[in-house]
């Protein structure tokens, strides 16, 4: 053990320790620096110098001013402190507020990290600790009431609600300027804590058992009449249903301030900071890539941005930062990832915003079984925070690949879920109607289906098996039903309640399927497994729109009959997605995912020798690439990339373009490819989605502070708008009326 001298009396010793298992990989000479004194003896700053000794020779450095034990670490390389990162993730509370209040800190560093000039707490902090003490908060007034003689003022801001008591004794200033006081005014009080009488405990309030009796308070600012109210809404954690969320992105400044969107943005920064913390410790290194690029095809429209200096060309808004993080791969930058804002001019939904926050990873000498370890490493830690519990659904195949969530291929998806993006918290798979044997009950049972007007014609027959549903669901419903599986491109569905008591009386005893003769309806009921009760429905038709039609349908169902627990996270991969598939509006093959998916290594040969003619063999070319779902949500995908050259043009050429084509968008990546590419691959996160998944919204709005409308408008700014004449003319632009 070494001594290093103090920092603001606070003596700082070491222990360095040996290697460990004798690589430069593994954490060698380990560093471990123990602060003693102010109360601080139980704090440690732990760290390693990655591949390197630490050098007890040189000086030893303490510099992050604001450091706290024991909620600070520092990351030490010999002997110095190169950075500071927090230990915990947690959020700051009440109680552990109330305890940084009362922590001793050396130095001249405050008594509690929130304290300020014009506060000493926050208004959620104070406990019974307290109690005796002088404080000051600030706050906006929350509520104030009268009652015979004595007034309260309930002060709220971030960290909760403070009530503020003005009684007989008050000074005769302070009850003056309380009578000044609006709800919404900016106010700062200060006082002496005391305890409430027993009757006045507010146990729904974590400082409901104290209050600020009043010595001074002081108006701020003042707030006219606001189109939104917070009395109630502050306790409850819910939106105003009586304001239109158009008055809510509006006010945004306003809406702000309920702590459900507080708590949004908090879980928010808290995942980022989780993020974070995981990929640097799988030496992961956090690069910005440039915003204004140059637009390339990746799938939707691009957000152009015209060029003073260089008339008549422009700049795009990244839809992602693709090719530039493939371009730090063939760098050498081996491992990267960002945080990053990307763009697409796309309709929108209620998951989707015109500007969106990914979580960017890319990864050199990777296969596909080595990036998806590292992206669920990540996803447990983007999902630490959230209520639900994370579950491993017990289905599918590992695939190779040495994963804790189970691996569904694309074409096992739309099989068994219709769609491929499965929520694995149900079972209600479509089932397959016609029988396969070859026995005699089994061709009668295919004549007596297919003479069924549906189904006489079909050749892709699927069902939906809801149980418990034949006396809950009206005609009426079931009409409902179909007309939403008609949008999809099905003529309609065949349906049937299963009547009887047991395994030997089953039948249909009404819908289309009771047609069906008694002993074939019986064989049917069998090979769907259908209990008494249950309501049958069946499409037929053209394969994807009964996967799609029906896919959709079990996932409203499911919603109606309270099957999408929000307690639970279930995750699953989806593999063996197309490499190309055929765009008939167009004419044409495109990516399924975007250019740069590698195909998988069995199917290098069919790519480079293909036809182009030939488009059923190219659509049946599988990529390498991995699709992460949570609960029939994708929120991310990655694959592995193509790194030769030659296969990069091919598959560019592939797609329609020329070599003057390739050469004009792509040519600074082809040449980059012909300069020594790693094997690479990579994934984004829908940072937005996760965390609107995570607070259980219902709308990636409700976790973005400054979101747009479905309109891609910013109603508080009046976003877009329009320009000043003189830049636009700067910009070489002319402006046309829609008229002309």
């Amino acid at each position: 053990m070494s001594t290093h001298g103090e920092w603001n009396g606070t003596k700082i010793v070491s222990h360095t320790f040996a290697s460990c298992c004798g690589t430069r990989r593994a954490l060698r000479g380990a560093f471990i620096a123990t602060a003693v004194g102010h109360g601080a003896a139980r704090a440690t700053t732990a760290a390693a110098a990655s591949g390197q000794r630490l050098s007890r020779k040189r000086d030893f450095y303490f510099i992050p001013s604001g450091w706290r034990p024991p909620t600070r670490a520092a990351r030490w390389r010999w002997g110095v402190c190169v950075r500071t990162a927090s230990m915990t993730t947690a959020r700051p509370t009440a109680s552990t507020n109330a305890a940084a209040n009362d922590a001793p800190a050396g130095g001249a560093e405050p008594a509690t990290v929130l304290a300020t000039s014009l506060r000493t707490h926050g208004c959620g902090t104070l406990r019974p600790m307290h109690i005796g003490q002088q404080v000051s908060v600030c706050g906006w007034a929350h509520a104030i009431r009268d009652r015979g003689g004595v007034s309260f003022l309930l002060l709220r801001d971030r960290y909760g609600i403070v009530q503020v008591t003005f009684r007989d004794d008050a000074p005769e200033d302070a009850r003056h300027e309380l009578k000044q006081v609006r709800k919404e005014f900016v106010v700062w009080a200060s006082g002496r804590v005391a305890a409430r009488d027993a009757a006045a405990i507010n146990a729904a309030m974590p400082t409901g058992e104290i209050e600020i009796l009043a010595a001074q308070v002081r108006i701020c600012s003042r707030a006219r009449p606001l189109p939104l109210a917070f009395d109630d809404l502050f306790a409850q954690g819910a939106h105003d249903t009586t304001v239109s969320e158009e008055t809510r992105l509006r006010y945004r400044y306003l809406d702000l301030r309920r702590p459900l969107l507080h708590d949004a943005l908090i879980a928010r920064h808290q995942a980022a900071m989780r993020v974070r913390q995981t990929l640097d410790a799988l030496q992961f290194v956090e690069v910005e890539t440039p915003v204004l690029t140059r637009a390339t095809p990746e799938g939707a429209r691009d957000y152009l941005v015209p060029s003073r200096v260089h008339r008549g060309s422009w700049y795009a808004l990244p839809q992602s930062p693709q090719l530039y993080k493939q371009l730090l791969m063939i760098g050498g930058v081996d491992r990267y990832f960002q945080i990053t804002r990307c763009f697409r001019d796309e309709d929108l939904r209620q998951d989707r915003q015109p500007e969106f926050t990914q979580i960017d990873m890319e990864m050199s000498f990777v296969g596909a079984a080595d990036v998806m370890p590292v992206v669920e490493a990540v996803a447990r830690a983007l999902f630490r925070g959230a209520s639900a519990s994370v579950e491993r659904a017990a289905t599918g195949a590992a695939c190779g690949a040495r994963t804790a969530f189970p691996v569904l291929t694309y074409a096992e998806c739309l099989e068994r879920f219709g769609v491929d993006a499965p929520d694995l918290r149900f079972g209600m798979e479509l089932q397959t109607v016609m029988p396969s044997s070859s026995s005699t009950s089994a061709a009668e049972d295919r004549r007596a289906l297919q003479a069924l007007p549906p189904l006489a014609q079909a050749d892709y027959v699927r069902a939906l098996v809801v149980e418990g549903a034949a006396d809950g669901v009206s005609r009426k419903k079931i009409d409902e039903y179909i007309a939403a599986v008609k949008t999809y491109g099905l003529g309609g569905l065949l349906w049937g309640k299963v009547t009887g008591d047991g395994e030997q009386r089953r039948g249909i005893g009404a819908g289309p399927l009771s047609k069906l003769a008694p002993e074939a309806a019986a064989r049917l009921l069998a090979r769907l497994g259908a209990p008494p009760g249950s309501l049958v429905l069946i499409g037929a038709g053209e394969a994807r729109a009964v996967q799609t039609g029906l896919g959709r349908l079990r996932v409203r169902i499911a919603g109606e009959h309270g099957l999408l627990d929000r307690e639970r996270l279930c995750f699953c991969w989806v593999v063996g997605f197309p490499l190309f598939e055929w765009d008939a509006e167009q004419r044409r093959l495109q990516a399924v995912h975007h250019p740069f998916t590698a195909p998988r290594a069995e199917d290098y040969e069919r790519l480079m020798q293909a036809v182009e003619a030939d488009v059923h063999s190219l659509t049946t070319l599988v990529s390498d690439a991995y699709d992460l779902v949570c609960n029939g949500t994708e929120i991310g995908g990655g694959s592995i990339r193509i790194h030769n050259a030659e296969m990069q043009r091919r598959v560019l050429r592939l797609l329609g373009l020329d070599e003057r084509q390739q050469r004009q968008q792509f040519g600074f990546l082809l040449d980059a490819l012909d300069c020594g590419a790693p094997p690479h691959g990579g994934f984004a996160f829908g940072f937005d989605r996760c965390v609107m998944m995570m607070q259980q919204a219902d709308s990636i709005r409700d976790v973005i502070a400054f979101p747009k409308s479905t309109s891609a408008t910013d109603l508080m700014c009046g976003a877009p708008g329009p320009a000043d004449p003189r830049q636009v003319e700067e910009l070489g632009l002319q402006v046309k009326d829609e008229c002309e």
